[in-house]
């Protein structure tokens, strides 16, 4: 079937007209992989439900087409999109246009390694939400499309960039706490829910098949899509996925981790003992590092620290002292650190101008974004290598540098998925 775009007169007033091209003013396009005049970026937008409203609201004037597999999704998107703005529903098109500089990906996770693949192959800059995957292969490829392609992919843990984050980093690396060896995570629990009665046919208005993917085939259910993909383990992976890629990945900037990982993991969870929802609603994580010698541990829930009201963050504990970091996710983002000044001749820190605006310089400068997809892929790791451990029953033996798991052929074929139909790597 041909992929057609429809702009937003077309979509809201005549959906059996084929659109004709996006006209813009004379320059104003890129040619592909290159800003057009006066530095516009022009994005096309995958998934603009939920957190892809943010985007929308925050990019709109350099979105040019957004594609979703989902009408009502796209009409409530056109509601805030600029009038030309064009859609679709299948994000080939997106891919296929020399005049798209960059990709937002905010479809929901077990989308995020493919599209990103295919969008750094067809030479396009890639904004992606966290985690950026749902499986160790799919980080992985990720990585080499980006270096091989010489793609920018940022990925949206937005801590990174929030106004504070690199004082607390410069606290952090400068050796404030000393010798920091263990950092506790806490966050409530995952919900229970999702009815199996509902399983059935999907609307008209939903693509369920492509809406799906990669993902392994499941009937559709109202109670599967959109926020609640979140508390499934083939699609979302439930909070230590969720806001665990916010929380692991200011952890691992701030202790310069970027380029380690741990040598065991160990998970433990009481799962849902009724409803659709197959996330364990309660869970603790052990992750045991040698390079430093540190231990991480993810409480779920945690026992949130005296002096914050923060629903999750992390208390990082050294030789010297202790921190309490709450929040993770952006702008929420609180500490005792928050006004720290780091002391002349200290090792500086990169502070972000912003999530969107560091990956627009980099776009420009062609340098490795603030969450750049390495980093990116190794807090991902720490997510999904709990949800393994979890789902195995038992402590996994890691070795970082392989990516595989030692002696333990069960957990290593665990590490990738073969997809479904045309989608897979």
């Amino acid at each position: 079937m041909p992929r057609k775009c429809v702009s937003r007169r077309t979509f809201l007033g005549a959906a059996a007209a084929v659109a004709a091209p996006l006209i813009v003013p004379q320059g104003v396009l890129a040619a592909p992989g290159r800003p057009g005049a006066n530095d516009r970026i022009v994005i096309g937008q995958i998934g603009p439900g939920g957190m892809g409203r943010y985007h929308l609201g925050r990019l709109r004037d350099q979105i040019a087409v957004i594609c979703d597999v989902d009408d009502h999704q796209l009409a409530r998107a056109m509601q805030i999109a600029r009038p030309e703005t064009q859609t679709c529903k299948d994000y080939r098109r997106i891919l296929d246009r020399n005049d798209i500089d960059a990709v937002l990906i905010t479809a929901p996770d077990h989308w995020h390694g493919l599209m990103t693949v295919q969008a750094c192959e067809a030479g396009k800059d890639v904004y992606v939400e966290k985690p950026s995957s749902v499986t160790i292969e799919e980080g992985r490829a990720m990585v080499k499309a980006a270096r091989r392609h010489g793609r920018v992919v940022q990925v949206g843990s937005q801590g990174r960039s929030a106004p504070n984050a690199w004082r607390i980093c410069s606290c952090l690396r400068n050796g404030e706490l000393g010798n920091v060896s263990r950092v506790e995570c806490w966050h409530y629990e995952n919900p229970v829910g999702g009815d199996p009665a509902k399983n059935g046919p999907a609307p008209d208005y939903l693509d369920w098949d492509m809406w799906l993917g990669p993902a392994r085939w499941v009937p559709y259910n109202p109670d599967r899509v959109h926020a609640n993909f979140r508390w499934f383990l083939d699609f979302g992976g439930g909070q230590v996925r969720d806001r665990g890629a916010h929380v692991l990945s200011l952890v691992n900037w701030f202790l310069d981790l970027d380029e380690k990982g741990p040598v065991r993991v160990t998970a433990v969870g009481e799962p849902p003992h009724k409803g659709l929802y197959d996330c364990p609603t309660t869970m603790e994580v052990t992750w045991e590092f040698k390079d430093p010698n540190l231990t991480i541990v993810w409480k779920q829930p945690g026992n949130v620290p005296k002096g914050s009201n923060a629903r999750f963050g992390a208390v990082y504990y050294g030789d010297k002292g202790s921190l309490i970091v709450g929040g993770g996710d952006g702008s929420g983002l609180s500490s005792d650190a928050s006004a720290y000044e780091p002391p002349a001749g200290s090792a500086p820190v990169y502070q972000s101008p912003g999530h969107h605006e560091d990956w627009f310089e980099c776009i420009k400068s062609r340098k490795r974004p603030i969450m750049d997809i390495a980093p990116a892929h190794n807090a991902a790791k720490l997510c999904i290598l709990a949800n393994l451990a979890y789902r195995l029953g038992r402590p996994l033996d890691w070795d970082h540098a392989s990516e595989q798991f030692i002696g333990d052929e069960q957990a290593n074929r665990m590490l990738g998925n073969s997809g479904r139909g045309p989608w897979h790597l």
